[in-house]
């Protein structure tokens, strides 16, 4: 047995990005075509880890490999549980992964835990840091079905009491840079010897004896390695990646272990492709008889480390000044604006501390009635965390409270637990990595300083927004129109922030657009539809109607009553109020629906002032997805309206475009241009159809080619490999039907004869699955003369030339 020793390690973390009051990330623009960034990073990374190229000589795809149980790996709470939701098929890759794992390294999993989210450890209490140890423990308990053997500190942040804390709950080990060695010995003996700037030898294991009489191993990663997969451009080549880690072993007489801790996200997010060269890395180490591939449980089980350590405080592996980057302007940053400045995060940091100090008092305060240990039951609360069902909620509340408990009293301790939730994701490290506070990461933050802040003043009747507010106003920005944070918090925060009434406007308003049953789940909230009337007049909408609202959150309830009357286009305009009883509300549909048969729109709007007063909605109170959804459908209707007129203008236009094309004339653009817009929207159209015509849509790409039209590629290739993905799920369920085999390969074919280039991902993934199940038995049959495998064999074998896989 070979005595060198490789282990890859990928940190796979994004901070939190949902809207504090919905628990959703709402759409964001720059991640297009995907809903949000989550979403993108997921398909260019996340989802490509658990299904990577191996490629041949010839660039063909030979093999496909789950890179997470290969490697070690951390993948964030708050990201899983995104991923749970939103992306359950990479979510259960890497659960399987880590099971898959177990079997290859001496029943180990591939998966550490991390401390829950990604808070600078050193810089938290002590009953935060046991919090957060204690959440990512039972978090990663819930998924994996296991106890984590180790765990990773957001940033590697660590100090003695850190240390001590993972100790305290059962962590085996953790990942530290090299630069937060202070100095190391052999076991038993008495000189220490100095491994300050990273002369540490990175290539065996330490044990670190803490002050309280427990021991944690430590790992302190190869540096020049990792930098250079996230720096160097080692990603640009796996068999280049496996020799630097191969070589990397110094003593070939000594038992060496050669590992790198890495951004999970440099594998195909932040380098494309970057998740191929770790699989032919991967493999090339596996198959390699001079190497064994291993994890870190594995490799501390079979070789107890033989050498202890002692850390320097408070340090981590982004800073080089320790911790300071997420407290003081240290001179760390992200480059790109000379002239800015970081003196906003020590402010920052101190603004979420005045919080948290009288959250603590108010917490300790409410709680006293209920338990005598309300920071236990804190760190129980991760179970409601990971299963908000009515049932799981309820026999948390019974098992820390008692079976006494009032609606009232649900509602008040489910309140103040949540405050406690968002005073801990408030501290979020991305909130001080970046350049400026007014960005997304900090504000992000903000966000959840404003939720614990509300969820305070609801529960206490006292008001702590002003000396929250006050210290944002002492928080500098880099950009003069903001002057300090609190401009933005002005423009993004409160607008942002919700309320029973302002969930209830959304659903009002949203209804004359979607037609909701008596119950829906809506977000975080269930709505159960008391009375409704609806009138319908050309455009004109007005819905009249009595909701009731539960939060599932917090369990808080609110009868609304409202009325909404839509006037076409994006005009909307709402009235919500909290219901008072069934005379009022019938009254006021009496009248209004009398003014709008007679179309008295005037009358409807003072009707609506003196019933709702100054609870008026519009549609800009709509949340973000809903508001884009609703300017789609206006745009769609639009567009209808012009579709004939768009039509003709390429029916008259297209000769002129040729002509200028054969005279080789340059082409005006106020002539181009409107015909390319029509060319694209009838591509798009035709795309988006359920019953799409692949033949039509072969014409009009053609005929788009022939006058050199732009086309809008990002949407047209989305569209279409989404497309082929429907009809590839297609052949996976029925994968020897030879007439839907050959309508793929039509489809891919009339593909490869325009400029259209899908990812194909999905479709490799089916036909390298169908290749594995069912080919070599077919290959068998067709060579015996079974007439159906006979003309099925050669179809597949197109099939997979098309979408780039080894033929055999």
């Amino acid at each position: 047995m070979s005595k060198k020793y490789v282990c890859v390690h990928g940190h796979f973390y994004q901070p939190p990005r949902e809207n504090p009051w919905l628990n959703k990330v709402e759409i964001q623009e720059s991640a297009y075509p995907y809903h949000d960034w989550n979403h993108r990073i997921n398909a260019e990374c996340y989802v490509r880890n658990s299904a990577s190229r191996i490629l041949d000589e010839e660039g063909k795809i030979q093999a496909i490999m789950n890179n997470y149980a290969w490697m070690s790996f951390n993948i964030g709470p708050t990201l899983l549980a995104w991923m749970q939701n939103e992306t359950p098929e990479t979510y259960e890759a890497i659960l399987e992964a880590d099971k898959l794992s177990q079997e290859t390294f001496s029943g180990h999993g591939a998966a550490l835990a991390q401390a829950y989210n990604h808070l600078i450890m050193p810089l938290a209490n002590k009953r935060d840091q046991e919090t957060q140890v204690i959440w990512g423990i039972e978090d990663f308990k819930s998924r994996y079905g296991r106890m984590p053997e180790g765990m990773w500190l957001g940033e590697t942040a660590v100090n003695t009491d850190v240390l001590e804390m993972l100790a305290k709950h059962g962590i085996k080990f953790t990942i530290l840079s090299p630069y937060q060695a202070k100095q190391v010995r052999k076991i038993g003996t008495k000189d220490w010897e100095d491994a300050t700037g990273a002369k540490v030898n990175t290539r065996r294991a330490y044990t670190c004896k803490l002050p309280s009489g427990n021991e944690i191993s430590l790992f302190f990663y190869d540096g020049p390695a990792s930098q250079a997969v996230a720096f160097e451009g080692l990603l640009n080549n796996g068999e280049a990646f496996a020799d630097r880690l191969k070589g990397q072993v110094a003593d070939h007489d000594k038992m060496e272990l050669v590992h790198i801790a890495t951004d999970g996200e440099s594998y195909g997010h932040h380098h494309k492709l970057g998740e191929m060269a770790l699989s032919y890395c991967l493999h090339s180490l596996e198959e390699d008889e001079e190497v064994n591939l291993t994890i870190y449980g594995e490799f501390l089980e079979k070789f107890p480390p033989e050498y202890e350590a002692q850390i320097i405080e408070d340090t981590s592996w982004s800073c080089y000044h320790g911790v300071e980057r997420w407290r003081s302007d240290c001179g760390c940053n992200t480059g790109g604006n000379e002239d800015w400045n970081q003196k906003w995060r020590k402010p920052l940091r101190e603004a979420f501390d005045g919080v948290r100090e009288k959250l603590i008092v108010l917490y300790e305060k409410q709680m006293q009635p209920y338990t005598s240990n309300p920071w236990e039951v804190r760190n129980k609360y991760i179970q409601v965390i990971l299963n908000r069902e009515n049932s799981n909620v309820k026999n948390f509340l019974s098992e820390n409270f008692g079976g006494e408990l009032s609606e009232e009293d649900e509602v008040k301790l489910l309140k103040l637990l949540e405050m406690q939730y968002h005073t801990m994701l408030m501290y979020t490290s991305c909130g001080w990595f970046f350049d400026e506070v007014s960005g997304i990461e900090s504000m992000q933050d903000i966000f959840y300083a404003q939720r614990a802040v509300q969820l305070a003043e609801e529960v206490s009747g006292d008001s702590y927004e002003p000396d929250f507010v006050a210290s944002l106003k002492r928080i500098p920005s880099n950009i003069p129109e903001y002057g300090t944070v609190h401009k933005a918090y002005e423009l993004f925060v409160k607008p942002m922030e919700l309320d029973m009434i302002r969930i209830g406007a959304h659903y009002a308003i949203s209804s004359i657009f979607e037609e909701f049953p008596e119950e829906v789940t809506l977000y975080n909230f269930s709505a159960t539809t008391k009375a409704s009337h609806y009138y319908e007049a050309g455009k004109q909408k007005l819905m009249i109607a009595r909701t009731e609202f539960r939060s599932d959150i917090t369990w808080e309830k609110l009868d609304i009553s409202y009325a909404v009357l839509y006037m076409g286009d994006h005009h909307i305009f709402g009235g919500v109020r909290q219901y008072i009883d069934a005379e009022s509300l019938e009254e006021l549909h009496n009248k209004m629906s009398f003014y709008f048969e007679k179309g008295n729109i005037y009358e409807i709007f003072n009707l609506m002032d003196t019933h709702f007063g100054n609870h008026n909605y519009s549609f800009w109170h709509l949340f973000r997805d809903e508001q884009h959804l609703i300017m789609k459908q206006v745009m769609e209707n639009n567009l209808k309206g012009a579709e004939g007129a768009m039509q003709q203008l390429y029916d008259n236009t297209y000769p002129l475009l040729k002509t200028f094309q054969e005279i080789d004339m340059r082409v005006p653009s106020r002539l181009k241009l409107p015909v390319e817009m029509a060319v694209n929207n009838r591509l798009i159209k035709e795309l988006k159809k359920k019953d799409c015509n692949f033949k039509k849509l072969e014409l009009q790409i053609k005929s788009a080619i022939s006058i050199q039209a732009n086309l809008d590629m990002v949407t047209l290739n989305f569209l279409v490999d989404r497309r082929l993905t429907e009809k590839m799920l297609e052949l996976e369920k029925n994968p020897l039907d030879l007439k839907l085999l050959k309508k793929v390969n039509s489809l891919l074919q009339m593909l490869e004869d325009t400029p259209l280039s899908p990812e194909k991902w999905q479709a490799q993934n089916i036909t390298f699955g169908i290749k594995e199940e069912h080919y070599q038995a077919m290959l068998e049959r067709s060579e015996e003369g079974d007439e159906i495998a006979v003309k099925w064999v050669p179809a597949f074998q197109e099939l997979e030339e098309s979408v780039n896989l080894t033929v055999e």
